[in-house]
């Protein structure tokens, strides 16, 4: 009887760890099913997203891979399928198309994973392509990026994708991201399409990794141009400061470049002209900004010279008859702009031609990189007319392309990416394309605007700037000497 039970026991104790090993191998088998399923269904699928707007998204994130792991055509409009493909993913990136023909959506860093909890998330952004590129709309607060329910992918409980079960598109209030509906999906809420993309870190190193221009980052580059500025002499005895005209769209950053400047040679932040990001332009007046080198130095050889803002409206903003004034030195410091009039020198001033030390010698456009693909035809068709008077008087032209962290997330966390990033090569080449000048004439920066204290990053990318200035009023003036 005891051998009896004793035996039964082992056997019971054996057939009990066989039942659960088996139910584990049931369990994984159908696990595997389940993913070998999903898998299977994502090898099969076929994107919406052209090889040209991948590579614009993926230069917003880095050196990364796509791959696509929902489709709402395909899986259904429902939260089920959605979190059935996209749990547990990681990084993940969302495409929605409406009927409109808009392509928008956005990233979060976070996995989806039904938590029920508000995700911090501070590299979530949102984008819209607008043309052919896409731009890109940073998170204002990352405490409230999206909310990880059982529902539909969100961002910031603000923008959500396939609500209620349904093919649309639903905008509601929220502090997370700044979001214009017309701009972003035209208003259309109708989906066509909704994919969702895993978003990993390439394994190979691209072509696009080896930097399209080459930047020492380093302390002895900045001490040399510093230098470099310092020691500058005009090739023209009657030229001892090169003036330098920045003419570019309220707050795109032309007093802000000055404000830079001005804070690499005093050595900490300064804030002499009035700059930030007011509708209208804060500049009304014409001002001549000389640079000393440090607080009881001498002047440096260069003036920057701040104007008004451009504005769409005719009418508003700085009118080109003015610009044609200044370029020709007739234009003092201090004169306030007028919408109503232009500018009129007096008659005895009107009698005899400005000195060329007077005059301007290179001509800066600054343009913001967040709103390139949003400058409308009547700005550009302004910039083109002020082109075409710079043009006649032969004089050396340069384009300022400046927020470039604000408008790429790759360059926001390193500066150092900047030449690295295939996106803010794409926005260099649309600059050079819609304002005609050469590639090599867009020179992209980061202005100070909300730091304390000095960066190296930021001074070589600004020192560079205005060394390639004072080369090309050098040009001019050569130009000049040989007329």
């Amino acid at each position: 009887m005891h051998k009896g039970s004793q035996c039964y026991f082992h056997t019971a104790s054996a057939l009990r760890k066989w039942q659960f090993k088996e139910a584990m191998n049931r369990k994984i088998k159908g696990k595997m099913h389940k993913r070998q399923v999903r898998d299977d269904t994502t090898n099969s699928l076929t994107s919406d997203l052209t090889e040209e707007k991948r590579k614009q998204l993926c230069g917003l994130l880095g050196n990364v891979e796509l791959t696509l792991l929902y489709r709402a055509s395909v899986h259904g409009y429902n939260a089920s399928s959605f979190h059935q493909q996209c749990d547990r993913q990681g990084p993940t990136l969302l495409v929605a198309y409406n009927r409109s023909g808009y392509i928008f959506g956005g990233y979060t860093s976070v996995d989806y994973a039904q938590s029920g909890q508000h995700i911090t998330d501070e590299e979530a952004f949102l984008f819209s392509f607008q043309g052919k590129i896409p731009v890109c709309i940073k998170i204002n607060t990352g405490h409230y990026a999206r909310y990880d329910d059982a529902g539909g992918p969100n961002f910031g409980q603000k923008l959500y994708f396939c609500y209620n079960n349904q093919p649309v598109v639903y905008n509601q209030g929220g502090a997370a991201f700044t979001v214009n509906a017309a701009t972003m999906y035209g208003n259309d809420t109708q989906l066509t399409e909704c994919e969702v993309y895993k978003v990993e870190q390439s394994s190979q190193i691209s072509a696009e990794e080896k930097p399209w221009r080459n930047v020492l980052w380093t302390a002895e580059r900045r001490d040399e141009l510093m230098e470099s500025i310092r020691n500058y002499k005009s090739m023209m005895t009657s030229v001892n400061q090169i003036r330098i005209l920045m003419i570019g769209p309220v707050g795109a950053g032309k007093s802000s470049f000055f404000n830079s400047i001005n804070s690499i040679f005093m050595g900490r932040i300064t804030s002499k002209a009035m700059s930030g990001s007011a509708g209208t332009s804060l500049t009304t007046q014409f001002r001549t900004y000389p640079v000393k080198d440090g607080r009881e130095g001498k002047p440096l050889p260069f003036v920057l010279c701040d104007t008004m803002g451009l504005e769409e409206q005719s009418g508003a903003g700085l009118d080109i008859e003015d610009i044609s004034s200044i370029l020709q030195g007739h234009v003092p410091d201090l004169y306030k702009f007028s919408s109503i009039t232009p500018f009129q020198p007096d008659e005895q001033k009107a009698s005899k031609p400005a000195s060329l030390q007077e005059k301007i010698h290179c001509v800066v456009y600054v343009i913001d990189a967040t709103k390139i693909s949003l400058m409308s035809d009547k700005l550009e068709g302004k910039l083109a007319a002020i082109r075409r008077k710079v043009n006649s008087l032969g004089i050396a032209q340069i384009v300022l392309m400046t927020k470039v962290d604000e408008a790429c997330p790759l360059v926001e966390e390193d500066l150092q990416s900047l030449y690295v990033s295939s996106y803010i090569k794409t926005k260099v080449q649309e600059v050079s394309s819609r304002l005609g000048v050469p590639v090599s004439c867009v020179l992209p920066v980061k202005n100070y605007s909300q730091e304390l204290e000095l960066e190296l990053n930021c001074d070589v990318l600004l020192l560079t700037a205005l060394q390639q200035m004072l080369n090309f009023a050098d040009d001019y003036l050569d130009d000049v000497c040989h007329m």
